[in-house]
């Protein structure tokens, strides 16, 4: 991307804010939000785990019932994007990845026991920096306190559904206990910050809710939502064990879920008590999936109504034309395929990002976005609306271009990811995505991560052709029509390894794992 050096957007920037203070100093009516007259204020609303299955957007078993119709205002108004995916599908390596605009292994967030270096460089320091008013709202979950921002409120850890506490400058220790339900006071906190902000500079807001994420609390007035209806089951529901499909592990199911549910310690999940005493299998899981997915419906339901909240207050200020809004999640999750829960894996419900971008004034509505993104490449687009140089040392790109339908010719045709964090349900891997293939290689060694568990698990591949298996029903890893596009895809892989620098040189028993499960 060529933008403006640092040096010359912080000077085009200074001059305009240097014109605003000359001219508020000849007017005797009251000061006027000049965002129009600036860089694009920047709008990074995050929930977590809201997967794209319950976005009623991209196409599932929950497209007619997802209760999200200020989401699909901003896909009307806006550009919404069909192949998204983050490159570590966790909470805390993707949050970095989208700060730094790095991988894992290049930022050191590989699981979820490392913390953000506050001296590390992040976007809002580059922001900030240029004179932009920054704030982060609501769940940061990266332990140290945030930098580069003017302002925060955040959880602390995962932090409270009811009544969340939140750490601030001003009392990180403790924190301040606010009444309500976490999706309300951190929308009513940024709604807050928004009003009292420096209206004579742009603004950079990253608010971030906790919901969708275990244990799918809601606020009580969604407490009836969905109470006596059969939502809609995905197709592999009923899918016990990998056999079936061939797959390399367990996984994490529901059944896992569901006896949480059983025991639910401390009335950690919602609800009355649950049992599942006397029912098979299939029943069974049929009880577990319909009380997750409605509580968790009910969780997006709370945080489409807040999104609305913030698109009125943009409507009523003034600042619609003016703000790049976004609205994405951290990474997917499992909402009952293959019989699961939780995200981590590399299979399209954990790995795709639902993100949606709406700037008026270049961004025409009701676009669809095909190009493959990275959330490495968000950093790199915010510097770009901000017409700031993106350094070197992150590894994304700006997609400004793709948004407007320019597309560079250089654009990326495959990505590549990593889970570290090995467990012996869901093992470490790596994998490479193209528009149309994923050849997975699971490698079951935890290389020393925080939290991985010690017991390895044999290494094995999966190969999916999306065009002929979009839900990854069968490993056609065996399959001979496939010999030739999995040897390619090998290459490939090991060449994209090499240009991100991520090629185990620490670790001798990942090169031993290589060399005895590379070649068929």
């Amino acid at each position: 991307m060529k933008g403006l050096s640092t040096d010359k957007a912080k000077g085009f920037l200074m001059f305009g804010l240097a014109l605003f203070s000359a001219l508020s100093a000849c007017s005797c009516g009251p000061a006027q939000d000049t965002s129009s007259s600036l860089p694009p204020n920047i709008l990074f609303i995050m929930s977590d785990d809201h997967s794209s299955q319950a976005w009623g957007l991209y196409g599932s078993h929950l497209e007619a019932v997802a209760p999200t119709p200020h989401i699909h205002r901003l896909a009307r108004e806006g550009c919404l994007l069909l192949n998204c995916f983050c490159t570590n599908s966790i909470c805390v390596p993707s949050r970095a990845s989208i700060l730094t605009g790095q991988y894992s292994h290049r930022s050191g967030l590989y699981t979820l026991s490392e913390a953000l270096d506050p001296a590390a460089e992040n976007v809002a320091k580059q922001l900030q920096e240029a004179g932009y008013h920054t704030a982060v709202i609501g769940k940061w979950h990266l332990k140290s306190r945030p930098s580069g921002f003017d302002h925060y409120d955040v959880l602390p850890g995962q932090g409270r559904y009811h009544d969340p506490v939140l750490r601030s400058a001003d009392n990180w220790d403790e924190g301040t206990e606010h009444s309500g339900f976490s999706t309300d006071v951190i929308t009513d906190l940024s709604l807050e910050w928004l009003e009292n902000r420096d209206k004579a500079k742009p603004f950079f807001l990253m608010c971030h809710f906790k919901a969708t994420h275990e244990p799918f609390a809601y606020a009580a007035r969604f407490a009836d939502l969905f109470e006596a209806e059969d939502l809609p089951e995905p197709e592999s529901l009923y899918e016990f064990g990998p056999n079936p499909s061939g797959r390399t592990f367990s996984g994490q199911v529901l059944e896992i879920l569901g006896q949480r549910y059983v025991e639910n310690p401390s009335k950690r999940y919602p609800g009355e008590s649950f049992d599942l005493e006397g029912l098979d299998a299939r029943a069974a899981r049929r009880k577990i999936y319909q009380k997750f997915i409605k509580d968790y419906l009910r969780g997006v339901a709370g945080i489409d109504e807040n999104i609305g909240r913030l698109l009125s207050y943009l409507d009523r200020a003034g600042l619609t034309r003016n703000t790049v809004l976004i609205y994405t999640s951290d990474q997917g999750y499992f909402l009952g395929e293959h019989g699961f829960f939780d995200k981590r894996i590399m299979y399209e419900e954990s790995l795709r990002m639902p993100f949606v971008i709406r700037y008026p004034r270049e961004i025409d509505p009701g676009s669809r976005l095909d190009d493959i993104i990275l959330n490495t490449d968000f950093s790199p687009l915010f510097l770009d609306y901000a017409g700031l140089k993106v350094p070197d040392r992150m590894q994304g790109t700006s997609f400004r271009a793709n948004l407007q339908g320019k597309t560079p010719i250089t654009w990326r045709r495959s990505m590549y990811y990593r889970y570290w964090l090995h467990q012996v349900q869901r093992p470490a891997h790596f994998g490479i995505r193209t528009e149309r293939y994923k050849l997975i290689f699971f490698y079951g060694a935890p290389l020393g991560m925080k939290g991985s568990h010690t017991e390895a698990t044999p290494p094995g591949w999966e190969f999916y052709d999306l065009a002929a298996d979009p839900t990854e029903a069968h490993n056609a890893y065996q399959a001979p029509q496939y010999g030739d596009v999995i040897r390619e895809l090998k290459e490939r892989l090991k060449k994209i390894r090499m240009e991100l620098d991520d090629i185990d040189e620490q670790f001798p028993q990942m090169r031993e794992i290589l060399a005895d499960n590379w070649e068929d």
